[in-house]
Order: C-alpha cells, then structure tokens, then sequence
C-alpha cells in the first residue's frame, strides 16, 4: 500500500482528467468545474474533514469522517459501534463532501455576494478494509492527520483496532468545484467590492495541565506542514 502524493504540483497527475458524465457534472456555474485530477487532489490535501452521506433504514444520513489518501482511494476511520459501519458490511453507496472556505467575496448586492472555496465531491461504494490493510490504513490516516505522532506513541491495541473500522472509495466518480477571487460584475466607484481570504491554520501547541514532558518532536513540523498548505493557495 503507498500512498498517492497530494501535492497539487505533482507531475504524476497533472495531466491525468477526471471523467465528466451525468453523475458528476456540474450544472450551477458549470466554468467552476475542474476536471484535473491534480485540482481534486489539492483540495483532498487542503481538507481534513469528509462529510460523508448514506441511506441507513432509508433515510439519509451525513457524518464527519478523516480521511486519507491511499494506492488512488480514499480511506476513512470511524466507530465500528456507528450506523455507518453497520451499513457497510458488504460495501455501501455514499458520497462523501470535502470543501475549503477561502473567502468572503463582497459584491455590489447580496445577491451576487458569495464566497471563495474548494469542494470535491466523491461518488462510490465504499467497502471495508480488513486485516492487516486495515492496520496500515490507521497509521497512514493518523500520519496524515499527526505527522510522525505514530512513532512517539504506542501502537493501538488489539480492543482498539476491534472498535474502529475503515471505509475504502475509489475516485473514479469525483466532481471538482473552485471559485477564487473577485466578485463578476464589473467594479464601480461608489461602493467597496472585493473580497476577504480565508485560511484555517494551526496555533501555537498547548500542553494539557500536568503534563511535565518535553514537546513533541513531531509537533513543530507537523503545524508548519498543514499551515503552508493551508496557505499555498493564496500564492
């Protein structure tokens, strides 16, 4: 298992198009699409939380799930004791949302207001990993999540592993949404447009009370690597 670089300056993928068919075109601003997979893959590094929705008893349900991005899939880690896991025992169809706030765009009414972001969407049947798949699927979320904090730590435990499961989906059904920038309408003189950038970055650590160790070697350049993400589109 080897995981796939997220980097949206990746050679390997740069040329590399995602098909457009009736699931996964866009049809609200349908210019906002893009259909590199280099695109997909920087808003898949920039995101951290996956809305992911499913019919359980018919009804339709939406839970956060992290993810990472592993062999040309998502893999995504949560409760064996949630309904998603109970649906999910032969494979389960879903779609799961990433999107990124970039900004407030301020036009000349509200109605042309909106705002600046990233959004993929992945349409599949995600299945579950088992064995020791499933092992190397934890660590390469938690590595994804905590770079190098696998290493400091003690590994999970038998009862752990039995109480988390892990979903595998293709992106072979993926729909890329960017806006970025300026309002559209032309600029006027009596009235400000524009718009505001937006980034989520990491702060400073804070250690929990009573605790007297030394900081985490894997700390400062974790929070410098997800900040200069966070902060490479603005570039």
């Amino acid at each position: 298992m080897t995981h796939t670089p997220l980097s949206a300056n990746s050679e390997d993928v740069a040329d590399d198009a995602l098909p457009v068919n009736e699931e996964t075109q866009v049809h609200r601003y349908r210019w906002l699409q893009r259909t590199s997979r280099s695109d997909l893959y920087e808003v898949l590094e920039a995101g951290l939380i996956a809305h992911v929705g499913f019919l359980r008893d018919g009804k339709p349900m939406v839970i956060p799930m992290a993810y990472a991005l592993v062999d040309g899939h998502m893999l995504m880690h949560g409760s064996t004791g949630a309904g998603l896991n109970r649906t999910a025992k032969q494979g389960v169809e879903l779609c799961a949302t990433i999107s990124i706030c970039d900004g407030l765009v301020y036009a000349q009414n509200l109605f042309d207001s909106t705002l600046n972001y990233r959004c993929a969407i992945v349409f599949g049947t995600a299945i579950p990993v088992e064995g020791e798949a499933k092992t190397t699927a934890i660590k390469a979320i938690s590595e994804r999540l905590m770079p190098g904090r696998w290493n400091e730590v003690e590994p999970p435990t038998t009862r752990q592993m039995a109480a988390t499961y892990v979903l595998k989906l293709a992106l072979d059904q993926v729909s890329v949404k960017i806006r970025a920038g300026a309002p559209d309408d032309s600029p006027v003189d009596s009235i400000w447009t524009g718009y505001v950038p937006m980034v989520t970055q990491l702060l400073d650590p804070v250690a929990q009370e009573g605790v007297n160790a030394a900081e985490a070697p894997s700390l400062r350049p974790a929070i410098s690597r997800f900040n200069d993400i966070a902060i490479r589109h603005l570039a």
